[in-house]
């Protein structure tokens, strides 16, 4: 029986979830909420604000949807899971993305690092301190090596966290941070070791007990090239990651993976939905950054053009409890994934600029983030405007197809990196 899907949204990560449920053969309709000028072009948008959710439930019932999919963090964050979950016995409703308590794991950085602890996970060593213990962090950091991270334990929009080269940065930037630097999402800090290694990103759909892993990238936060200046949303991302074998995979599987669920259940917490690992290869080994729960942008953008699995069929069988019985076929191919931002970005940057070239494009996929039509012309609404995404048999020849997508598209402006994947062998 076909379904009807609605996709809650609004960036790049949406749209790609939205043209790879598009290809699905059990797809009838596909709605979206509230869209950009991609999702829409594949999508029927309902014209209903995220907070109104009475107005929701009954957009749900009257367009008889069967499957609700959350993109961001924010409405997970604020409970909008829990507010349908009424309707997932009156009306069998299929709700991808977890409750509020399991979207702790992303909107409270002690939530995970207790979790992380409590559940034998590796990673960095940390402790949490809130604006009346100044002091105190600044003498745990005393004892600290350097370089020292800050992270604000609530979300900032993928930006709230500093990499401090000094001690007396590290005290400047902890005392801003509780002063609001990043508003309620540094009311408390996280102080946290750095370790030293590549970064990667692994991405799992799991109903709480079974899982099925999804493709995995590597994205590039830092606005400049050679991983420079200020952090981003993320500028790039490149999947498959080439250090990712079959000892990586075993490794993540049963001392992160695996813990992870358990720890879910112990721990009384159901999930349905993503889990988005933010992993460091610090050696040979693994541990954990971060938790997200939902999948990355721009990491979707890179990971859903090399999925060949329907993921209907899998948000279904995470409600069955068949997951564990799913087969995951992945491309082979490399995608290259490289955003296309506003000038000024992650500072100050200005919308409406007019854009062209978009709709010549043939060789890349272009998934809009940024985006609204005005009078019918696509103009720039956000700090990153669209993801280029190419496949290539090899890392070079899919950067390269992805960078000649964007010297084709022309916005007043634009900026994007040329390096995405140069860490990579």
């Amino acid at each position: 029986m076909k379904k009807n899907i609605l996709i809650i949204g609004s960036g790049g990560r949406e749209h790609a979830l939205a043209w790879k449920i598009k290809q699905s053969g059990l797809v009838n309709e596909l709605y979206s909420i509230p869209g950009n000028p991609g999702i829409n072009s594949l999508c029927i948008h309902l014209d209903i604000e995220l907070a109104d959710i009475d107005g929701l439930k009954q957009a749900i019932i009257q367009n008889d949807i069967n499957i609700v999919l959350c993109g961001p963090e924010g409405p997970l964050a604020d409970g909008i899971m829990d507010q349908l979950q009424d309707l997932v016995q009156s009306h069998k409703l299929i709700l991808i993305g977890p409750n509020q308590q399991g979207a702790q794991l992303e909107s409270s950085k002690s939530f995970a690092k207790e979790f992380m602890s409590r559940h034998q996970i590796p990673t960095a060593a940390y402790r949490t301190f809130n604006h009346q213990e100044i002091e105190a962090g600044c003498l745990f950091m005393d004892s600290m090596n350097l370089p020292i991270v800050l992270k604000a334990n609530g979300l900032a929009a993928g930006k709230g966290v500093l990499i401090c080269e000094t001690l007396d940065d590290a005290k400047t930037e902890f005392r801003s941070m509780l002063e609001g630097k990043f508003g309620d999402a540094s009311s408390q800090v996280v102080i946290e070791e750095f370790l030293q290694g590549i970064e990667f990103s692994v991405f799992v759909l799991t109903n709480g007990e079974q899982y099925v892993i999804l493709p995995e990238a590597k994205d590039y936060k830092r606005i400049g090239e050679g991983d420079t200046g200020l952090n981003t949303g993320g500028m790039g991302a490149i999947s498959p990651v080439s250090f990712f074998d079959e000892d990586m995979i075993e490794k993540v599987m049963h001392q992160i993976i695996a813990p992870t669920i358990n720890g879910l259940q112990a721990d009384q917490i159901p999930y349905q939905g993503f889990i988005f690992f933010g992993l460091i290869k610090v050696g040979e080994d693994p541990y954990v950054i971060e938790y997200n729960c939902r999948l990355g942008d721009p990491e979707t953008e890179a990971i859903m053009p090399r999925l060949n699995t329907d993921l209907i069929q899998l948000f279904i069988a995470c409600q069955e409890h068949t997951l564990s019985q799913s087969m995951i076929s992945i491309k082979t191919d490399t995608a290259a994934t490289v955003c296309l931002v506003s000038g000024g970005y992650p500072g100050a940057f200005e919308k409406g600029k007019v854009i062209s070239g978009h709709e010549q494009i043939s060789q890349s996929h272009v998934f809009y983030s940024g985006t609204k039509l005005v009078n019918g012309q696509l103009v720039t609404d956000g700090g990153r405007v669209f993801a280029i995404t190419s496949l290539g048999k090899s890392r070079q020849s899919s950067v390269n197809k992805s960078l000649k997508t964007c010297d084709k598209i022309q916005f007043e402006g634009k900026n994007y990196r040329k390096d995405i994947g140069f860490d990579l062998k």
